[in-house]
């Protein structure tokens, strides 16, 4: 346990047992019929507001983010309250407020970013550290003290519905970006939380709660580096455990990964919750506890501090147990401290609560600035026979038949955890509450001479074909047809995807396929803009006589999203998304990672191709870019050293654009096996046309490091292949280094998973 202040332990020695229980326990105010969290109705604690605050409160949950408030309304109720905490409870301890933050402040009127899944297309930690910032300026003006997010679960299997929450299928990726938006948020004073901790991903079947049966190895080197990346390099303050059960140990009540991985190993010393209703799972799910009381203790013994988001355990079941002598009170004791300590640490112990905010802008010009970045940056160009760019004015096409189901949805931009999506759903009485154009409307403010006739062609979801024919008939007319298809984020059977909404098939939902493939057979050039939550089996839209001209893939791209895309295809935007995982085959291929070792890939010995239709790091643009002469400084270097690897990038086209230099490895010959390619390091780098710089990586070999078969993890001497392409699967250009020396073994935390320094040079400054 880390050293607690003196004010803190004098604090805690004063505090009945009541005191300390109520400290580690949320109350959801406003919790309703609504349903935004699993089992929340079968499971929230009922009672008086007044009553369950008696002894004081731990958190208060999603003030703002569970229905529609005025914010400023809001947080008038909240100093209220929080004076009343002070002046009312013995001991005179504020709530801690926490709220849902994955794609913008979940909140009436915040600002709406792009999901994850786009800030991993877009592979700028930088921008998202930016996002971050503004994010947690937002919550801490509101009186807001943690945020549930970022989501460090590396993608396994497209098939389960949390892939739109997730950054990527490379951990390193996932890391470097979840990370930059731990920096970001912590650095206005809010407390980010790291979800799912740990292996939810890697669930079975692509199933939401389901078993998961990764192997220490995987969970070692796949699942695990991500969260040490964040509480290492990030100093994040909070982790979320996993619902997962991993080989059968609930990780709720598993101090293997609560305790000895994330405090024994690596250092970290905040603050656990649990995920909402978790520890009450131990009992009603997973049947490892013989009630709530028993599994109140099992998830404090593993590591657990805080129930979330109410007291179902650890109130009057954990009480009952300590009293009669079945649970030490030092678990108890263990968690109280560390969350006084994080109370402290936020200000809350001296807060005064005397002046609510007078104004408050949740979606202010910085704030849609930066949305309108990461969109453009994170807009994927998978295909392009020349079609795009479109141009604009007189080079624009003049009839445009626009086409689909996402074609005028505002909420098709959005993810499961967008407000929008997960509240609003529940209120459509309500408004947005802010500016979020549809593709048909930013489409017609970016080319408005065009004659542009919206079909809507079918449903997402459904077997309704009744418009199809309408929508053919309008693609026979038109110069040009832009079909947008795709997802519709929600919860729990509420959308094609999003938490609870896991899939058997990785076909689109509905008879989209059917509309597309029905307004291609008409011969007017098509583009396909893609919509979605997770990646889609569309090997038939991308190879093939009957494929569109051109296919964009958005993630759901948030407020500024349509305005992105349109961009994207006048050209007014060059397009710089790269896919953050594989765009797969089929379901049936499934899970499948670029990480794969020899086996995991084709072979001549089985029928069946697990290869993905375009590879982890693919995405085109209108430019052009060489990357050549890639040189190792030193042909050799000591296992637990560092090499230096340089590579030319140039600009061989005519726009100005930004590259993605992706540095790529291969262990030839390892003690265990090894992936047949692994990301080392990446850069975004805009270029003008003709220009040249040489982008200059810093590799720790610990970036080559791997569990042994003793599960030690180490830097094994051998031969490492380098190269940098426009994906995973192409090496276009290519170089070796040799690790030296004896075995390495990786025993210190804080060098386990040193960042890549990646430096763009002049060509003078390299020759120098």
């Amino acid at each position: 346990m880390p050293e607690t202040s003196e004010r803190v332990r004098e604090l805690h020695a004063s505090m009945t047992l009541e005191e300390k229980l109520a400290q580690l326990v949320g109350y959801w105010v406003d919790q309703g019929s609504d349903i935004v969290a699993p089992m929340q109705g079968e499971m929230a604690s009922s009672g008086k507001y007044t009553d369950a605050t008696e002894h004081g409160l731990g958190h208060l949950t999603r003030v703002y983010g569970t229905r529609p408030v005025e914010p400023l309304e809001r947080a008038q109720w909240l100093w209220a309250e929080q004076r009343r905490l002070k002046e009312e409870t013995r001991l005179g301890i504020p709530a801690l407020v926490h709220e849902e933050c994955l794609t913008g402040l979940a909140a009436w009127q915040a600002a709406t970013f792009p999901t994850p899944l786009a800030w991993g297309a877009s592979f700028d930690p930088e921008l998202v550290e930016e996002m971050g910032a503004l994010i947690g300026e937002s919550m801490r003006t509101l009186g807001i003290h943690q945020g549930l997010a970022p989501v460090l679960d590396v993608i396994r299997d497209p098939r389960w519905g949390r892939v739109d929450e997730c950054i990527a299928e490379d951990p390193y990726v996932v890391g470097t970006i979840a990370t930059a938006y731990v920096r970001g948020l912590q650095s206005e004073g809010v407390h980010a939380t790291l979800k799912h901790f740990v292996g939810y991903s890697a669930s079975q079947s692509g199933r939401n709660h389901a078993p998961v049966h990764a192997g220490p190895r995987e969970i070692a080197d796949v699942l695990l580096p991500p969260f040490e990346m964040a509480v290492l390099d990030g100093g994040v303050r909070s982790v979320m455990n996993s619902y997962a059960e991993i080989d059968g140990v609930p990780v709720a009540a598993d101090d293997t990964y609560l305790t000895e991985v994330l405090r024994g190993q690596w250092g970290f010393d905040g603050v656990v919750v649990s995920d909402y209703f978790s520890v009450a799972f131990l009992h009603v799910m997973h049947a490892v506890a013989e009630d709530l009381g028993h599994a109140a203790q099992l998830a404090l013994e593993a590591g657990i501090d805080i129930e979330l988001p109410t007291g179902d355990a650890f109130l009057a079941p954990l009480a009952e147990r300590v009293r009669s002598g079945q649970t030490d009170v030092t678990i108890v004791d263990r968690a109280v401290l560390r969350l006084l300590a994080q109370k402290e640490d936020l200000g809350l112990l001296d807060e005064t609560f005397d002046t609510p905010p007078e104004s408050v802008d949740l979606d202010s010009p910085a704030h849609r600035d930066v949305a309108r970045r990461i969109a453009e940056e994170s807009v994927v160009l998978l295909t392009n026979d020349g079609t795009l760019p479109l141009g604009a004015g007189s080079a624009a096409p003049s009839r445009i038949a626009l086409i689909g189901p996402n074609a005028d949805s505002s909420e098709a931009l959005m993810g499961c955890y967008s407000f929008a999506n997960h509240v609003l759903a529940h209120h459509p009485e309500v408004p947005l509450g802010l500016e979020i154009p549809s593709f048909a409307e930013a489409l017609g403010a970016e080319l408005p001479a065009s004659d542009i006739t919206l079909a809507h062609g079918c449903d997402v979801d459904g077997d309704d074909r009744s418009a199809i024919d309408a929508a053919v008939e309008s693609a026979r007319n038109a110069e040009l047809a832009i079909v947008v298809a795709g997802d519709r984020a929600g919860l729990f059977g509420r959308g094609t995807v999003g938490e609870g909404n896991d899939v058997e098939s990785l076909e689109l939902p509905g008879v989209q396929r059917e509309l597309i493939e029905r307004v291609v057979a008409t011969g007017t050039p098509v583009v396909l803009v893609l919509l979605t939550g997770r990646p889609y089996a569309i090997d038939w839209a991308i190879e093939g006589d009957a494929a569109p001209r051109a296919v964009v893939q958005a993630f759901f791209p948030g407020e500024e999203g349509a305005g992105a895309i349109a961009g994207v295809l006048t050209g007014r935007v060059v397009p710089s998304g790269r896919l953050p995982l594989s765009l797969p085959r089929s379901a049936g291929a499934q899970p499948y990672s670029y990480l794969h070792p020899i086996l995991g890939g084709p072979s001549e010995i089985t029928s069946a191709s697990s290869a993905p239709v375009l590879p982890f790091g693919h995405g085109l643009s209108y430019t052009s870019f060489e990357h050549s002469d890639l040189q190792v400084e030193a042909p050799e270097v000591e296992a637990g050293g560092i090499f230096t690897a340089r590579v030319r990038v140039q600009n061989t086209g005519d726009v100005e654009g930004a590259d993605v230099v992706q540095l790529y490895a291969r262990d030839v010959q390892a003690s265990v096996t090894r992936p047949v390619a692994q990301l080392l390091g990446y850069s975004r780098v805009t270029l003008a046309p003709g220009e040249a710089v040489v982008v200059e990586f810093q590799v720790p070999t610990s970036r080559l490091a791997f569990s042994n078969s003793k599960m030690q993890r180490i830097v094994e001497p051998g031969a490492i292949e380098l190269w940098v392409g426009p994906s995973c699967d192409t090496r276009e250009t290519e170089a070796r280094v040799d690790i030296t020396g004896t075995v390495f073994p990786v025993t210190i935390a804080s060098e386990r998973y040193v960042r890549v320094d990646v430096t763009p040079l002049s060509l003078a400054e390299s020759i120098g």
